[in-house]
């Protein structure tokens, strides 16, 4: 199913080319079950092509309508429904993030030792509300595999037991060292999570009720929430886990997944699920300034400063990260407010314009959002972890190559 249509600036045939590589590449050698592409430019849609199969052990063929775990694509609309608050005076970047959660106020960072059993220091400078949006904030991810700290992570479960709540997690945190002190490095981790029970507090209003008043409802996001509804079932993918040879096994089944049942834990940092045409309209709205349809949901200076990069001194990833990991390549890229800012296109090595700004899923979804070129581009598949393959970059390439 490839619709093409003729949209300014955008070469149709050469559009084209993104089915041909990925069926080439990836679906037919059986490197992905299926994928489902977007391309937007100047508000219009240009090109938008299913392949392969939503669930392989049920033969169905990915749909336009398809229901995808978009995991840390969560994130760039926890980042929007904070600052929606910042833009209502509830709380300034620079505030102490202990000024909302009393308990992180004498804050540690890590020396040695093993949980429990830690040695630690004093901070040596105080955690922001602006350090959690930028993962600037001495947090991480038990999947990080890195330090002792992140083990305690993974032993507590942090990353995302559904038997935890928001409130646990900020306990818990508070009783953890931090890696860093917060503003001197960058690394990939639960901030945004804290984020989503920041907004809640601030709004006095649960996580999720507040992203359905605020942002899916005026956005018509009908298909995008922490759990898969019964009407949405039979268009719920499966999710896949890759394995060394380039093939893939099933990793979540759509029929008995844990996004079927509400969880305790609403997961700002990568706990919903979409559809490309709901993300669309999301990823739309950034785009054009903050409205849709004629429905804003942030202002455009918002969305201006929110696209910066905040990192200090304009520094880009490779110069401030302490972990491996990140849903972007680092090389030419910073961090605003929720995602990442391409920075330096030559150094990054991917065509495309200063100011670019996206983010992806633990599933190897991605978006991102080219302003100087009025470009959106939204890309689901279903395969952990996201940093198998590089299709993110060669979807630049083709997709940069057909504007004419």
């Amino acid at each position: 199913m490839m619709e093409l249509k003729q949209v300014a600036g955008l070469a149709p045939d050469r559009l084209a080319n993104i089915e041909a590589h990925l069926d080439r590449r990836y679906i037919q050698p059986g490197r992905l079950p299926g994928a489902l592409t977007l391309v937007a430019r100047r508000g219009e849609i240009a090109y938008v092509n299913a392949q392969g199969l939503m669930d392989v052990e049920r033969n169905k063929p990915v749909c336009r309508d398809t229901v995808f775990r978009i995991y840390s694509m969560t994130k760039p609309i926890t980042s929007v429904a904070m600052m929606q608050l910042y833009e209502q005076g509830r709380f300034l970047l620079d505030d102490p993030v202990h000024k909302y959660i009393p308990a992180w106020k004498n804050q540690r960072i890590y020396k040695s030792g093993v949980y429990p059993n830690f040695l630690t220091a004093p901070a040596t400078s105080t955690m922001t509300i602006c350090d959690l949006l930028t993962h600037m904030s001495g947090l991480t991810y038990g999947f990080m595999n890195r330090t002792n700290v992140d083990a305690a992570y993974r032993e507590l479960k942090l990353d995302g037991s559904r038997s935890m709540t928001l409130e646990t997690l900020v306990d818990q945190l508070a009783e953890l060292p931090l890696e860093f002190s917060p503003g001197t490095a960058w690394n990939y981790s639960v901030s945004t999570d804290v984020l989503g029970y920041l907004v809640q507090l601030l709004a006095d209003q649960p996580f999720d009720e507040y992203l359905r008043e605020h942002i899916f409802e005026p956005l018509a996001m009908s298909d995008t929430g922490f759990q898969v509804r019964d009407d949405q079932l039979d268009r719920f993918a499966a999710c896949y886990q890759y394995h060394p040879d380039d093939q893939f096994t099933l990793q979540d089944d759509p029929q008995t997944s844990p996004f079927r049942h509400k969880s305790k834990f609403v997961s700002g940092g990568g706990g919903l699920v979409s559809t490309i045409d709901d993300y669309f309209h999301f990823a739309q709205a950034l785009c054009q300034g903050g409205e849709f349809r004629g429905r804003r949901i942030i202002g455009r200076k918002t969305l201006e400063f929110m696209r910066r990069n905040h990192l200090p001194d304009n520094q880009d990833l490779p110069g401030l990260s302490v972990g491996a990991f990140s849903e972007t390549p680092y090389a030419g890229s910073g961090f605003g407010l929720g995602f990442s800012v391409k920075t330096d296109v030559a150094k990054s090595q991917i065509n495309g314009s200063v100011g670019e700004y996206g983010w992806g899923g633990l599933a190897s979804t991605n978006f991102f959002i080219d302003p100087v070129e009025e470009l959106v581009v939204i890309f689901m598949t279903q395969l952990i972890p996201s940093s198998t393959y590089p299709i993110r970059q060669e979807l630049r390439a083709i997709v940069n190559g057909a504007l004419v």
